[in-house]
């Protein structure tokens, strides 16, 4: 390689890594932070509390349900027409549309939140599988591990800082300007969309898009076509990928864990009475805490292995689900953040390459797009389950301690996983694909 091409190929994984800093605003300031609470506080205002919460658990499940069912079929669609950056961008201008939008949800508008929500986590988990497609032809193999880790890092950062100037708008500058508190909420949601759009412009514009290789007789295929028979053969040879498709099934089920403590959090410090500082502040800590962590999971990686790093990160969720359980002061919410911070960037991003090793590059949006099926169920069923408890029995507090099933399941399944043997089922299916 030379050294221009050296250069390039930085440039390249600086502007892939930016994208994550771009769409983490979404992740935490609409997903995590401040909508939860405007959604439980202002927009579902006429609910009972708990009904408030299952409500935005429900809305979430339904927004993961319908990118869960497009996403494989359009990563398809994408692959064969070497189309990944288009689609990439189809949905971040959905997902950015949706988000501005949210500026005219107002009290008892809970429904209307709903809707909105739905469209703009569907382009915000669209554009994520071919961002994640992107990753084995932006990174090495050998690097691939820190390139998703910093990914995450930069992510945290990004939208750490923004979730920092939304906070500054809603806590200061109501009393400062003499306007009200709601107003500067729905503000804080177009920020987000200016932000993601920005912020986005370098992987457009720098990232290439990936050469399009095909299968040989699919040259005179329609991508529709192609990609639903695609589909129909990974299905039926999908023991061929035996160890993509135990990872994949690990990871659906501790992602059920790792969502629903993402999704539901504020929701639930919100019903146990914390106040928004506490929740947003806590969000905000575990943005900046969180950047040097992903950093240390990539270096952890390389040191005990992949596997081993995610085993401990799951370990480390056990005891924040069975400790949130007891969790009933603001301080020991602040403290389950810290512990969180820990662990949430290094488990997600190690996930995310260990796939991305054992998957053919050249079907790497097909295949994302099943990682975002598995990610996006896990986000159905975590969510919903929580609602379902919560509205059950009362109160969410069964809900918390319940997730420790799916981290246990999630090592033991994960523990069957050969990566070896994964990788070269994957390089051996590249090899069969031709130029197009």
């Amino acid at each position: 390689m030379t050294i221009q091409d050296e250069k390039q190929h930085k440039r390249a994984i600086n502007a892939w890594t930016m994208y994550d800093w771009a769409n983490s605003a979404f992740a935490t300031t609409i997903m995590a932070a401040v909508l939860p609470v405007y959604y439980t506080t202002v927009a579902a205002s006429n609910l009972a509390p708990n009904l408030a919460t299952a409500r935005w658990g429900f809305t979430s499940s339904i927004s993961a349900l319908i990118a869960a069912v497009i996403s494989p079929i359009l990563g398809a669609v994408a692959d064969f027409s070497g189309a990944k950056k288009r689609f990439l961008t189809i949905f971040m201008m959905l997902g950015v549309s949706a988000t501005a939008m949210l500026y005219f949800v107002q009290s008892g508008d809970w429904l209307l939140a709903s809707i909105i929500f739905i469209f703009g986590n569907v382009g915000f988990a669209g554009s994520l599988v071919y961002y994640d497609a992107l990753l084995p032809h932006v990174a090495r193999p050998d690097e691939i591990d820190q390139v998703s880790s910093r990914g995450y890092a930069m992510g945290y950062i990004g939208g750490g800082i923004l979730l920092a100037i939304n906070l500054v708008m809603i806590m200061f500058l109501p009393k400062l300007l003499g306007v009200d508190t709601g107003l500067m909420t729905r503000l804080c949601f177009v920020t987000v969309a200016v932000w993601w759009f920005i912020f986005s412009l370098p992987l457009l514009r720098t990232v290439r898009e990936p050469e399009r290789r095909i299968k040989p007789g699919e040259e005179n295929y329609k991508p529709i076509q192609a990609s639903l028979k695609r589909l129909a053969e990974t299905f039926r040879e999908i023991r061929h990928y035996r160890d993509l498709s135990l990872a994949m099934l690990a990871f659906w089920i501790y992602a059920n864990g790792i969502g629903t403590i993402i999704v539901m959090a504020t929701a639930y410090g919100s019903e146990l009475g914390f106040g928004q500082t506490t929740l947003i502040g806590t969000l905000l800590m575990v943005q900046f805490l969180a950047a040097p962590f992903a950093f240390l999971f990539g270096w952890l990686a390389k040191r005990i292995g992949t596997k081993r790093s995610i085993y401990l990160s799951l370990c480390v969720y056990t005891v924040i689900s069975i400790l949130g359980y007891f969790m009933y002061h603001e301080w020991q919410f602040w403290a389950l953040g810290a512990l969180v911070a820990t662990v949430q960037g290094g488990s997600q991003a190690l996930s995310r390459s260990l796939i991305g090793r054992l998957m053919p590059k050249s079907k790497s949006a097909e295949f994302y797009g099943f990682f975002s099926v598995f990610e996006k169920f896990a986000n159905i069923l975590g969510p919903f389950i929580f609602g379902v408890v919560s509205t059950v029995m009362g109160g969410s507090r069964l809900s918390i301690v319940s997730l420790i099933v799916f981290f246990i399941i999630g090592i033991a399944v994960l523990t069957r996983v050969n990566v070896e043997r994964g990788v070269q089922v994957a390089l051996m299916e590249e090899q069969e694909m031709i130029t197009a």
